[in-house]
């Protein structure tokens, strides 16, 4: 599956009030590049820095600037020296000139150099969120799905409103052929992004780990070993979709409902038992398994497949019962 590298849109945000450089017209250019990079217009924009930096060759913004609008314009290699003079300056722009090098070399199909500058940005500035999403990503398309989890785990420590990295969880657990994980990482993604393709895709993974399937073992590799901690969870799945089989619902919605409910129950209480994996634990089998015990789990189900018109129309027939699901969702913490 691919997933594309999200670049960062840095220059949007940049605080051109607080820039050291003393020649407006060099703050002037920086400013006309930056809409021209928000236009697409990336040629125009390396231009403009260009011109900047002929009046101040050591402005940082102008220097990043210039290597992402290289990148964007597919001359990443480019961007390069300008990256460097960046960290070389060891400014509060360091770690984001790493992150944009890392994407260089990711792009450039050089997972080692990508991964080393991922890494060197990290221990400039740990608290990045993109770093080790971005990261998380290389591991990820170099199927080293251990690797990828971890970064995806310190990614939602850091934003855990951001869908991508409960995306990426899911997905490389999903490998890993650890189904409870998956599962609430699709869940956990589907709540951040309920209505996209992505989305859709999504609950067909769901409906796919509720039907007992893991993915192909793809060529050149060999199949996950999994621990006695997910052999068990995912047994406890197996038994819980298993027994609400037994059962005949009016609805696809009422079965997922049950089907959800029955798995979160289940795999709360065993989670809760269990050691070596605490960010599963407290981050999503707990709050999973208070979600089931709570009145909200019909509205849940629907919302996990809006892309059926059956429950597209419940939603917006049950406009009450979504809000009080948001209102519980954002009234209950989740713990790492």
């Amino acid at each position: 599956m691919k997933i594309r590298s999200l670049l960062l849109f840095f220059l949007i945000l940049v605080p051109f009030c607080r820039a050291t450089a003393q020649n407006t017209d060099a703050q002037s250019l920086i400013k006309e590049a930056v809409q021209l990079n928000k236009q697409g217009k990336y040629a125009d924009a390396a231009d403009k820095y260009n011109q900047a930096l002929k009046l101040e060759p050591d402005n940082v913004y102008a220097n990043y600037g210039i290597a992402y609008s290289l990148l964007q314009a597919d001359k990443g290699k480019d961007g390069i020296p300008y990256l460097e003079k960046v960290i070389k300056a060891n400014s509060a722009m360091t770690a984001w000139a790493y992150d944009l090098l890392g994407s260089i070399y990711d792009k450039s199909h050089e997972s080692a150099k990508a991964i080393a500058a991922f890494n060197e940005g990290i221990k400039t500035d740990p608290k990045y969120q993109r770093l080790f999403y971005n990261l998380g990503l290389v591991y990820f398309r170099d199927k080293n799905y251990t690797e990828a989890e971890k970064c995806a785990v310190q990614a939602i420590k850091l934003d855990s409103t951001h869908a991508n990295s409960q995306r990426m969880y899911a997905l490389v657990c999903f490998h890993q052929n650890k189904r409870a994980n998956a599962l609430m990482g699709l869940c956990s993604f589907i709540l951040l992004e309920p209505q996209t393709a992505r989305s859709a895709e999504a609950y067909g993974n769901i409906q796919h780990i509720l039907q007992g399937g893991v993915l192909k073992v793809e060529p050149g590799t060999t199949a996950a070993m999994i621990d006695a901690n997910t052999a068990a969870l995912n047994l406890a799945i197996g038994k819980a979709v298993a027994e609400t089989g037994k059962k005949k619902y009016t609805s696809a919605a009422e079965l997922l409902t049950a089907q959800l409910t029955a798995i979160f129950t289940t795999v709360g209480p065993m989670a809760e038992k269990q050691t070596g994996n605490d960010f599963f634990k407290n981050y999503y089998a707990d709050f999973f398994y208070k979600l089931a015990q709570s009145p909200n789990m019909p509205a849940f189900a629907h919302l996990v497949n809006q892309s059926s018109p059956e429950n597209a129309q419940w939603i917006k027939d049950n406009d009450s019962k979504l809000t009080a699901l948001s209102n519980w969702i954002a009234n209950t913490k989740r713990e790492f």
